[in-house]
This record gives structure tokens, C-alpha cells and sequence, in this order.
């Protein structure tokens, strides 16, 4: 190995990883000071969540790539040492919450890794206290992890790391399910921990507004290489380079006070497009989960053929509207109402839903098995439109590849497809962004644009509020399981 920096904390020499004859990096190398605050970006599928996994040791011992070169964190050496003793020296809070969260209560989950340490029960408390107030969820102690949202298990997922106190912290999209709060609280605990106890952060995102001020150091990477390495001033300075990489700009503060003009008794729009009855209406809806209510009297209504975003904070229940629609949650109280009784064998015409977590209905073996599979079921050929799909997607190169080896992104983007493929008359979405690079990003949904203009009604269920200026027409906002608001979209700030 070549020399390396004194006070280098990371040091990665020619790595290269490939996933069967995929290659995921090629020959990247690497130092990265201790106490840095280190941005790594990219688009979907360029590498990143590898050199995650990499970091922490779960590449070699884990996972079932290939890995050529050598990664050392804080003195030891990934591949000559297992993960259970890399812990102690990084932490990695992975882009799916759900891959890291299998205690039932939050402070089951966040005493978990000290428990395994041995840690007296005081310093097994005080670290579980330090990492729930770090990320500001003190007030979920003792709730059931499963029957949190899915920004909620977000925040989880970190706090259970930042217990174990180690001395690089890596996190793979950890805002993607985050509200503006949640994200706020997480990145300033981060800069903290950074600024005073001298914690180096490696932080993946693709989403670089909130970031762009709190990194010292941005990393770009594409096709399994690093290709721009320097202080952010200097590489979001290149607009052309960023573009390339289907990375937006980071506008400061643009598009975080999108507002909703509050119709007359905060329910139904003033007036519904064209005079046209609701394609589905909830009329005094409440819904929760065993004792648990998360919706409240809920009324609104959804016409064909709208764009419509649905917001609000992590928690207050927009996964749950969704669930109901789409027919998977049965509501305690109130009605469901749709413009036409539902016919047998066409449930998935009428509604489809894209889950925050893809791997929850991947199923095939192919992409473009899996794209052409509901229409199959249906009784129809693939043809046209399934290629207009994996055109739209990005996919058409890696139909034939595994959904569960792709990155997050690419698996996002497959469960789209597939449900884009059944032409639902409701088409939810709920946090699509998950892993997806701007340029991926704003072409499907131009392409949803499209399908929106010939009559497709959307539901867009996001904290990304440069996506609702762009594209939605009309804001819902839900406040503790209620309508908060419910008008116009007010377009702020530059796009």
C-alpha cells in the first residue's frame, strides 16, 4: 500500500467489487480524514450503497460479491475482521429501515447492540437515552417498531447505531422517508456529533440542498468510479457535470414552504375539475392499527384524472390513507366510496399502489418478468406498453437482471413498472424518491406526467417538495390523522 495520511481514518486502495459478472466498483481508492463530514452522490446504481457496504465489512463477509483491493477503517482491516467486531468501529444505517429493525419496541432495538457489547445496564441506558434524544425520538419509547411509519423506523435505525458510539458513522440515504423536521433534527445531530466528539460521517443522498452546507467534502461517482472528489463549493460549482449525473442543483431552502390554500372547511378542493363526480371519495374515514387510531374523521375526495400530493409529517398517517384505497387496510369507521362497484378479478385495475419498500412485492426472478406479470395474470401478452414501461423506468438494460440484485433504486423503479404495467385508474406513490438520482427521477415522472394528461389519476405521497412543485396540481396535507389542508398547489422557489 501506498502511504497514507496520518490522520486518515478511512483508506481504501484499488478496490473493485462485482456481483457475478456486474461490476458494482472498479479500482476506486481513497482517504478520508477522521472527523470529516463526507458527502457521497451519484446516480442510482453507480456504486454507492457497495462502497457502503464495503465500509462495513458486510463486503466481503456478507454478501456474496467479489471483492478485489483493500479497505481499512480506524486501523483494521474490513476483510481480515467480521462485522460483529467492525461494529464497534462503524456504523452503517442502511437506505431500507426495515433491513435493520427486528426488535419489538424502540428501546428493545436501540439497547440491542450495547446489550451484546456487555455494557453495564447504567451506560446501556445512558447510551440508549443519548441516541433517542440525538435523533428526537424520546417519545417513542415502548412503542411496537412495526407499527411505526416508515420515516419513524428511519429514525430508529439510526438511533440503534449511534448507541453503539463508533467512531464513523456511514448512512445510505437517510432521509429519503424523512419530513423537513425529522431531516433537520437528523443532519444537525450528525454535524454535532461530528463538530464536537470528532465523529466522521460518510453520508450517501441524493438529495444535496440539505446537505450542501453541512459537508466538507462531496464525493461524485459514477459507473462504479469516482469521478469528482473536492469541497462542495467547488464541485457543485460544475451545473453541467451535476446534470449529467441527473443530479439537481442544491437550491438553498427552495420548495420547503409549498403551501396549500385551505379550501372552505378544510376538506374537498373548491371545486372538482370539469364538474366530474369523485373517482373515490372517504367519508368520515377512521383507520389504525389494532388500538392504535392514526386516522380521524377523514373526508376527501379524488377526481380522474388529477395530480394530487399528499403531505405532511412522518407519522401523521399518509401511509395509511394509502393502504385503505388500495384496499390492503379496512377502515373501523366511515366509507370507502367508488365511482363504480368493483368487479371481480379487477382489484388491481382499480388501484395501484408502489410501497416504500420495494422487496415487498418483488417476485419474479427478471425485471421484465416481473413487469410483464400482472398483465399476464390478467390474461394479456406483453407488448408494447410493458416496453413503454421499461423505456420510461430506465430498465430496458438490466431487464433481464434479478430485481434482488439491483440497487434500491433500480428495485424502486422495477415495482413502478410493474405497477404502472396493470394501467390502474388510481395510481399511488407512496415515497417514490427512495435511491433515485433526479435525472431517473424526472424521467418517469414526466412520464407519469404523460399517462396524468390522458386521464390517469395519481396520488403522490412525498417529502420531496421540489417533486410536488414540478408535477402536483393540488396538495393534501394531513395534521395527527386529519385534513389540514386541502387546494392548490403554491409553487416556491427555484426548480
Amino acid at each position: 500500500m501506498t502511504a497514507s495520511p496520518a490522520g486518515a481514518i478511512i483508506q481504501i486502495r484499488h478496490l473493485t467489487v462485482h456481483y457475478g459478472s456486474t461490476r458494482a466498483l472498479t479500482g476506486v481508492s481513497l482517504d478520508v480524514e477522521a472527523g470529516s463530514f463526507v458527502l457521497v452522490s451519484g446516480p442510482s446504481g453507480c456504486g454507492k450503497s457497495t462502497l457502503a457496504l464495503c465500509l462495513a465489512g458486510l463486503v466481503p463477509h456478507v454478501s456474496s460479491a467479489r471483492m478485489r483491493g483493500q479497505v481499512r477503517v480506524d486501523g483494521l482491516d474490513t476483510g481480515a475482521h467480521p462485522p460483529a467486531e467492525l461494529a464497534r468501529h462503524v456504523g452503517l444505517v442502511f437506505q431500507n429501515p426495515a433491513t435493520q429493525l427486528f426488535n419489538a419496541t424502540v428501546d428493545e432495538e436501540v439497547a440491542f447492540a450495547p446489550r451484546n457489547l456487555g455494557l453495564p445496564a447504567e451506560e446501556i441506558a445512558a447510551r440508549v437515552a443519548f441516541a433517542l434524544d440525538a435523533t428526537g425520538i424520546a417519545h417513542l419509547r415502548g412503542r411496537a417498531v412495526r407499527a411505526l411509519s416508515t420515516g419513524e423506523q428511519q429514525r430508529v435505525s439510526i438511533a440503534s447505531v449511534l448507541a453503539l458510539r463508533p467512531r464513523v458513522l456511514v448512512l445510505d440515504e437517510p432521509t429519503a422517508n424523512l419530513d423537513w423536521r425529522g431531516t433537520e433534527q437528523v443532519l444537525s445531530t450528525l454535524a454535532r456529533l461530528q463538530r464536537e466528539e470528532g465523529l466522521t460521517v460518510v453520508i450517501i443522498e441524493h438529495r444535496l440542498q440539505a446537505l450542501s452546507k453541512l459537508a466538507d467534502r462531496v464525493l461524485l461517482m459514477r459507473e462504479g468510479r469516482i469521478v469528482a472528489d473536492g469541497r462542495p463549493a467547488e464541485v457543485f460549482a460544475d451545473k453541467a457535470r451535476l446534470a449529467a449525473l441527473g443530479l439537481r442543483y442544491p437550491w438553498h431552502d427552495a420548495g420547503r414552504d409549498v403551501r396549500a390554500r385551505t379550501s372552505e372547511g378544510g376538506t374537498l378542493p373548491p371545486l372538482p375539475p370539469n364538474g366530474a363526480r369523485p373517482l373515490v371519495a372517504l367519508r368520515g374515514l377512521e383507520a389504525g392499527y389494532g388500538r392504535r387510531r392514526v386516522l380521524h374523521g377523514i373526508d376527501l375526495a379524488l377526481y380522474p384524472g388529477e395530480f394530487v400530493a399528499l403531505v405532511g409529517d412522518n407519522g401523521v398517517g399518509k401511509s395509511t390513507v394509502a393502504r385503505v384505497l388500495a384496499g390492503i387496510l379496512r377502515p373501523q369507521r366511515g366509507r370507502v366510496v367508488w365511482d363504480r362497484p368493483l368487479r371481480r378479478l379487477s382489484s388491481g385495475r382499480r388501484v395501484g399502489l408502489l410501497f416504500q419498500n420495494p422487496l415487498h412485492q418483488l417476485v419474479c426472478d427478471e425485471v421484465e418478468e416481473e413487469v410483464s406479470f400482472g398483465p399476464r395474470n390478467y390474461g394479456e401478452a406483453a407488448g408494447d406498453g410493458i416496453e413503454a414501461v421499461l423505456e420510461a423506468a430506465d430498465l430496458t438494460a438490466i431487464r433481464h437482471r434479478r430485481p434482488q440484485a439491483l440497487s434500491a433504486g433500480q428495485q424502486q423503479r422495477t415495482a413502478l413498472a410493474a405497477t404502472l404495467a396493470l394501467s390502474p385508474r388510481l395510481l399511488i406513490l407512496d415515497e417514490p424518491t427512495m435511491g433515485q438520482d433526479w435525472g431517473h427521477l424526472s424521467r418517469l415522472m414526466d412520464f407519469l406526467t404523460h399517462l396524468n394528461r390522458n386521464g390517469q389519476a395519481i396520488l403522490l405521497i412525498t417529502h420531496d417538495y421540489k417533486l410536488i412543485c414540478r408535477y402536483a396540481r393540488r396538495i393534501i396535507r394531513l395534521h395527527e390523522g386529519r385534513v389540514l389542508a386541502d387546494g392548490f398547489a403554491v409553487k416556491s422557489g427555484p426548480l
